[in-house]
């Protein structure tokens, strides 16, 4: 019992330490320029390997800190005109809110507000497009007679190549496609992720990625095409393999709660995760499943391959699973090392490299 306590004591001491330091790093963040989330991971990175630290600790506090700088320490911007073609929809609403808090001028374009068009996108410095996907290109279209040569045009769809390719070849100023990996149910950019898909001009856009970084966003940087392979994977079979899920507790009327009262850790943050998918507009889970033919075809292979393994569980077959099993094992064996190399924030000042994503 001394010993828990010694423990304890200690460890209280040392949780004030570290508050007084995150106190004194918030502070001299605020009073000076702050440099990029690279910088800074690059700086201390001999320390946290000899130390035994992982970086995406580090790169943790690093992001809190900068989100925890006090607001009037972050109002040094440039009031930009900012025009949101869907602003009223969830995600539009939360890019809405975040310009807003800062000191941005953003309005709303709704479908019943094409009469005032040439008023709302004509004089904006970013119209950023927020619609569901189906929508997406030909509203790019409809809005881009109205645009200035000047005027940054952006989406935020889940797929990049034909509202990229729409962009540019409609509108003949700058030119860049986001996609924020994250839904509208976060109360801030702290720690979530954002794909950018340069277009043309992306020196146009720095406000607003200087903008997301310092909320705490990661910016990751690729092609439209590398974005769109990769969400095949990332996120159109994902979004399938717990609809399937879900459809599939709910057909067999599981108990979820109590079966919560067993579970491991790993049950109920996939519990946790189906809830939160079943949470959004059905249309939006259904686009992102049909939004294109790869996808489509991939949900395809994914539900052919349950069903082999579904007719090896059947006929009790324990070779050929073990051996699905262990192919399966020399596959991930092979990319460990890809899964355990830390994430970093990919820093946009100025060049635009597109770099690979990998899985």
């Amino acid at each position: 019992m001394p010993l828990k306590s010694s423990y304890s004591d200690q460890l209280k001491k040392t949780d004030q330490s570290l508050i007084a330091l995150l106190s004194d790093r918030i502070s001299l963040l605020a009073a000076s320029e702050q440099p990029s989330l690279d910088e800074q991971l690059a700086d201390v990175a001999p320390l946290l390997a000899q130390a035994g630290i992982p970086e995406s600790v580090w790169a943790d506090v690093v992001k809190s800190c900068h989100a925890s700088i006090p607001k009037s320490a972050t109002n040094h911007v440039i009031p930009r005109q900012v025009t949101i073609i869907g602003g009223h929809g969830r995600m539009g609403r939360l890019f809405k809110e975040q310009l807003s808090v800062v000191g941005h001028n953003v309005s709303v374009l709704e479908n019943d507000d094409w009469e005032y068009a040439d008023k709302l996108l004509s004089q904006a410095e970013l119209v950023l497009v927020s619609v569901p996907i189906e929508y997406t290109v030909d509203v790019i279209k409809r809005a881009a007679q109205y645009l200035a040569p000047t005027t940054a045009l952006c989406d935020i769809t889940s797929i990049k190549t034909q509202p990229t390719q729409a962009m540019l070849e409609h509108h003949c100023g700058p030119v860049m496609g986001l996609h924020p990996m994250f839904g509208p149910n976060i109360k801030s950019f702290l720690g979530q992720k954002v794909v950018v898909c340069p277009g043309r001009n992306d020196d146009s856009f720095q406000w607003l990625l200087d903008f997301l970084e310092s909320k705490g966003g990661e910016l990751i940087v690729c092609t439209p095409e590398e974005h769109d392979q990769m969400m095949v994977i990332i996120q159109a079979t994902q979004h399938f393999c717990r609809f399937s899920l879900g459809v599939f507790l709910a057909q067999t009327r599981v108990e979820i709660e109590q079966s919560l009262t067993m579970s491991t850790p790993n049950y109920r943050q996939e519990i946790d995760i189906v809830k939160r998918l079943f949470s959004q507009n059905p249309n939006l889970c259904v686009d992102i499943m049909l939004a294109t033919e790869e996808r489509c075809n991939a949900i395809s292979f994914l539900a052919n391959t349950y069903s082999r393994l579904a007719r090896l569980v059947a006929r009790k077959d324990r070779e050929a699973l073990i051996k699905e099993f262990e192919n399966t094992q020399s596959f991930f064996e092979e990319k460990i090392s890809t899964f355990l190399q830390p994430l970093h924030t990919t820093a946009l000042q100025g060049d635009f490299k597109p770099q690979n994503i990998s899985i």
